[in-house]
């Protein structure tokens, strides 16, 4: 019987054989073991990119749990066999603390062309051996009945040798094979293939990773072509079906903006508002531009909001005369609107995510662009940053934290009529926006590191602000929003490290961490502890909502507070005890509400906006953040209620949920570099901002509760990144 090919690859100056399990070098067989060779294996199948340790764990000991060391002495037998290091070859770089990458380059080898003769040869020699049944009988009365199998047997073999051949003389379908499309310093993002599939816009925030702007880079060369300056965030580029302009986002003190500019560099055109929520470089897509079709013109899809208290929709906006027409209404209980709007390649259709109450739990959605009611395909509520259509418009493509955290998200793939996703392989975890070239079998996807801690930093006074921080909570994931028990004796915080987003618990110096909760998969945050020290409050994702949780500080099963089908996040204590805090959009916008300990009907405290919120010291006011009027800040009010003021203005912090209440006053983050912030200090008897108390290194993560006083007044914790970046993977032959 016939056998496939051999799978062979080459490197350097060896060739390794996946179906005789064999490592050569000119002819002689290298010694490895059987895990050894499956661990090369895998890195050679994913030469190019960083593979993660638990991806190797699964791949290699998928039914065993084995220690790291093992995996590091393993890596060893292969750099010692490889000569790894000598003279000047490199094959396995190690990325600390995340995996290893294949750096050689590695080819496809085709099988020996004697062993292709040698397989016809077998086919041909089939083709004219007559099939036993077919033997011509003994019995003469049968002859005719002889005849007819033998001429049977003959246009069978001949029907199958002539398959064969012309399957022999096609060049064979190549494997998906993944390679960096940029490796800059700092962080890539937001891929856009041009038309012709010859080129990919990206955003880069430049080697300081200070300043996002939009690139463009010819596949198959190094240097891309910087397209804008501005100093403002630019985000989510899409090209003109003719190839000829690039639109993107700019973030203004206003709101969004979209723009036009030339692929080849040249003066911007304003186009119109999309939005009035501020742009990030991590918040989902806001635009597409709509393949040539009927209606004539070119179209973008926006998102954007005709009320500044209505969740966003999808918008179709025509670039010539600036045209708007609404596409999606989304329900005032989604919190966050419509997001990620994707063409397919028909331009008839477009797929979109929908948030549900916050920016956490989305699913995928797909629209007639002629108008219609939205039909879902997913019900994960998970975190969706990005999607694709496939060039055949059967399959979307879509980047989600289903199953896990966001620093778990990976690729799926979804059939557009509906059904179940599948995981896309060869694709490992931290992968965000995403682009697939439609003129050839090619997948860019932004593959992402970021590793967060907790450190610490004694609060200083002027004449010691040099002295350093500590990192007190961390691992190789996403460590953040520590708060410190009442009696300063211990740390809860938010950790990613088993996979999912949970609770833990640690003594103050950050040692005996203790998993709190084991809920796998949706979106836990903000722990805050009760002034008696005996619970957690926290809030958490269930049935697509966030609600307000509390928990026993010794574990056990949490308590639910909240259950209106709304955004309720973001909670806090009382200083009595009795009430917990909250952020909800249950009225329609944000405002602070406050519900019982005990459970029972909330009560709403403020009537003009409030994001998070906590109570003073002596329990007479309340601080909460919010924008009023363009002014972010943190306001104040009575607890038993009357007009707020603003206490302390935040609008140049750019950390806006890095403060803390203390007795005397007010600690809060503020950033003087990209890479450099102080922790200044707000006193409330004087009214003025006294003192800076501390330097902290590097960046300063923002979007979580990243600052903590202890009780006692002598430390902060803050969160930090100390590992960030991301580069633009390119999967070829993707199907």
């Amino acid at each position: 019987m016939n056998q496939a090919p051999k799978q062979l690859y080459e490197f350097g100056p060896f060739r390794l054989d996946a179906v005789e399990r064999q490592l050569l070098r000119d002819g002689a067989t290298i010694s490895l073991t059987p895990k050894a060779f499956d661990l090369l294996l895998a890195l050679v199948e994913r030469h190019g990119r960083l593979v993660e340790k638990e991806e190797l764990f699964q791949t290699v000991w998928p039914d065993t749990i084995v220690e790291e060391s093992n995996l590091s002495s393993n890596i060893a037998l292969i750099r010692k066999a490889l000569g790894d290091g000598e003279n000047g070859q490199k094959f396995i770089e190690t990325v600390p603390k995340r995996g290893y990458r294949f750096v050689a380059e590695v080819r496809e080898a085709p099988p020996p062309a004697d062993d292709l003769i040698r397989e016809k040869a077998r086919w041909r020699a089939d083709a004219t051996q007559p099939d036993a049944a077919s033997s011509p009988p003994k019995q003469t009365s049968r002859w005719m009945w002889s005849t007819v199998f033998l001429a049977a047997g003959v246009i069978v073999s001949a029907a199958i040798w002539l398959m064969v051949d012309r399957q022999l003389a096609k060049t064979p379908t190549a494997p998906a094979r993944i390679v960096p499309f940029t490796s800059f310093a700092g962080s890539e993002s937001h891929p856009a293939f041009s038309p012709d599939g010859k080129q990919i816009a990206f955003v880069w925030g430049g080697e300081n990773d200070d300043n996002n702007d939009i690139y463009v880079k010819l596949l198959g060369t190094e240097k891309p072509l910087r397209l804008t300056t501005d100093s403002a965030i630019d985000s989510n580029p899409t090209w003109s079906p003719d190839g000829r302009y690039i639109a993107f986002l700019r973030q203004a003190a206003d709101g969004n903006w979209a723009y036009l500019v030339p692929a080849l560099g040249g003066a911007e055109r304003k186009l119109t508002k999309a939005g009035r929520q501020i742009v990030t470089i991590d918040e989902p897509a806001r635009l597409a531009w709509r393949p040539s079709g009927e209606w004539g013109g070119e179209w973008l899809a926006v998102t954007d909001n005709e009320a500044a208290a209505e969740p966003v929709g999808i918008f179709l906006l025509s670039v010539e005369t600036g045209e708007k027409r609404r596409l999606t209404s989304p329900s005032a209980n989604f919190f966050s609107g419509d997001w990620n709007p994707a063409f397919s390649p028909d331009g008839k259709m477009l797929a979109f995510t929908r948030a549900v109450n916050d920016g956490f739990h989305l699913d995928v959605y797909v629209v007639a662009v002629s108008g219609g009611e939205p039909r879902r395909l997913t019900f994960d509520n998970a975190h969706v940053k990005s999607l694709a259509w496939t060039p055949d418009g059967r399959e979307i493509i879509f980047s989600s934290s289903r199953g896990g955290s966001v620093s778990t998200a990976t690729l799926w793939k979804i059939p557009a009529a509906g059904g179940t996703p599948e995981r896309l392989a060869g694709v490992g975890q931290n992968t965000f926006t995403l682009a697939i070239d439609r003129q050839a079998n090619r997948l860019a996807y932004e593959q992402r590191i970021r590793d967060t801690d907790i450190h610490r930093i004694e609060v200083a006074d002027a004449a010691s602000l040099s002295k350093p921080s500590t990192k007190l909570i961390s691992s190789t994931h996403r460590d953040d929003s520590p708060n410190y028990s009442p009696d300063g004796k211990r740390i809860v915080f938010v950790s990613d490290r088993t996979g999912s987003l949970e609770l833990w618990l640690c003594d103050s110096e950050g040692a005996n961490p203790l998993q709190l909760t084991n809920f796998g998969g949706p979106h836990t945050g903000t722990p805050r502890w009760s002034p008696d020290g005996q619970w957690i409050a926290f809030d958490f994702g269930i049935e697509g909502n966030q609600e307000i949780f509390i928990l026993s500080a010794d574990g056990g099963k949490p308590r639910r507070l909240t259950t209106d089908p709304a955004f309720d996040g973001l909670p806090s204590w009382s200083r009595d005890g009795r009430w917990v805090y909250f952020n909800s959009n249950r009225g329609g916008d944000a405002q602070i509400w406050k519900v019982r300990t005990e459970g029972g009907q909330a009560v709403q405290v403020t009537k003009q906006g409030g994001d998070e919120v906590c109570e003073s010291v002596d329990g007479k006011f309340i601080y909460y953040a919010k924008d009023k009027l363009g002014l972010y800040g943190l306001w104040r009010a009575p607890v038993e209620g009357g007009e707020e003021a603003l206490a302390l203005d935040l609008q140049q912090t750019e950390h806006r949920r890095a403060w803390a209440i203390a007795e005397q006053g007010i600690y809060f983050v503020a950033a003087e570099t990209p890479s450099r912030s102080v922790v200044k200090f707000f006193r409330f008897a004087t009214g003025r901002v006294e003192r800076q108390v501390a330097t902290l290194e590097r960046a300063v993560k923002r979007g979580t509760p990243s600052l903590m006083i202890s009780p006692d007044g002598r430390w902060l914790l803050y969160t930090r990144i100390d590992q960030s970046g991301s580069d633009i993977m390119l999967m070829e032959n993707f199907r």
